[in-house]
């Protein structure tokens, strides 16, 4: 008598959206800035937790998602570059995807969820259907466009392997166009993340784990003007502390080699006041642009009517250094490179809440096989 009683009890299985960000830190609304515009991410976080103490496991790129998609630290997969893949050293590691999947669940992603590049790739173990990227989207300004070409040819010319042309092919470590927001790749993964979720609603039995990756605010600050638009360049506060902590050690900061690889920045020495401040607020209107490329991927999942059964993470990979102690990008251990936002909305989590509890981005895993 009891065995019906309890298969009809039982809840359905929640679908899970992954929201990965590249290069978010936490300086967002919803994290006491009372300056940067991010109104949805602000809207995510009042509908569940927003952790106040989350950490990366390590502030670059490939380590810091590897832990995410295994729940294993860096120093237990032995892996701390961008070039090597982690099944290189952990080949039967399964994936926070691959166990869903193996539960019943359509796997699918979009944008960047693993570190694809330096020759390293996506893991098609972990998907249901093939990894989807956007076709382009990077510079969109025509003397942008075939400056990379143009760089890009030369490099595969001088026989360059492709795994070490990306640092050559820089441009600016900017861009503002007057443009749609799907000319750039966030709005076109927006997009079909939008697509994708407007499919689910066609297959309410089949749960769905879906990994959206957006590619801002990582280099280069790349965003339409209307973002752009929404601050005063000279409103920005210049950077107080210039110089290293008192007593730090040699190796602990960065000589932010990612940032100087771009076309505009001096190869040594500091940035002036004009460039720190152009830099800043780069950084800001590409995380406003992605804040609404989320908006509209929250819009359509309230559209579908699936948000009240649906588990929704925010995660960015690291944080990044803005001019502080003279340090730019990230790959320190510092608080500004290792802090990252971490937001989760689930079915029966109380919304608004605030944690300060110590946590990592390795955590996520069985966080999300207990929810």
């Amino acid at each position: 008598l009891c065995a019906p009683l309890a298969v009809s009890a039982a809840p359905a299985k929640p679908n899970v959206l992954l929201v990965c960000v590249d290069d978010l830190k936490p300086l967002l609304g919803c994290y006491g800035d009372a300056m940067v515009k991010s109104p949805n991410i602000d809207r995510l976080a009042a509908r569940g937790v927003t952790f106040e103490h989350a950490y990366c496991n390590q502030a670059v790129c490939a380590p810091s998602r590897n832990a995410l998609m295994t729940g294993l630290r860096p120093q237990a997969i032995g892996i701390y570059d961008l070039p090597t893949n982690f099944r290189k050293s952990v080949p039967e590691a399964v994936t926070v995807a691959q166990y869903f999947r193996a539960r019943g669940y359509r796997t699918e992603a979009m944008g960047k969820i693993m570190h694809v590049g330096h020759g390293n790739h996506e893991d098609e173990a972990s998907w249901t259907v093939p990894h989807w990227k956007p076709g382009g989207g990077g510079y969109v300004l025509p003397e942008n466009v075939e400056d990379t070409k143009r760089r890009a040819a030369k490099a595969k010319a001088d026989g360059v392997p492709e795994s070490k042309r990306s640092s050559l092919v820089k441009g600016p470590s900017t861009e503002c166009a007057d443009v749609a927001d799907n000319a750039y790749a966030d709005g076109m993964i927006a997009d079909e993340a939008i697509r994708r979720l407007r499919a689910a609603k066609d297959k309410p039995g089949e749960p769905f784990f879906m990994g959206v990756g957006f590619l801002k605010p990582h280099l280069p600050f790349c965003a339409p003007k209307k973002y752009w638009d929404l601050y005063r360049a000279e409103a920005f506060p210049l950077p107080e502390i210039k110089g290293p902590p008192a007593g730090a050690p040699e190796f602990a900061p960065t000589t932010w080699g990612e940032l100087r690889a771009y076309t505009d920045i001096p190869p040594t020495g500091p940035l002036d006041d004009a460039m720190t401040r152009h830099l800043i607020h780069g950084y800001h209107a590409a995380v406003s642009f992605m804040d609404a490329q989320l908006g509209r991927v929250l819009d359509a999942l309230d559209a579908t009517g699936l948000a009240k059964d649906t588990i929704i993470v925010l995660w960015g990979d690291h944080g990044w250094h803005l001019g502080d102690h003279g340090m730019w990008c990230k790959h320190t251990n510092y608080e500004q490179a290792a802090r990252i936002p971490l937001l989760i909305v689930a079915p029966g989590v109380r919304a608004g809440a605030v944690s300060r509890a110590f946590v990592e981005s390795a955590d996520l895993f069985p966080t999300l096989c207990d929810l």
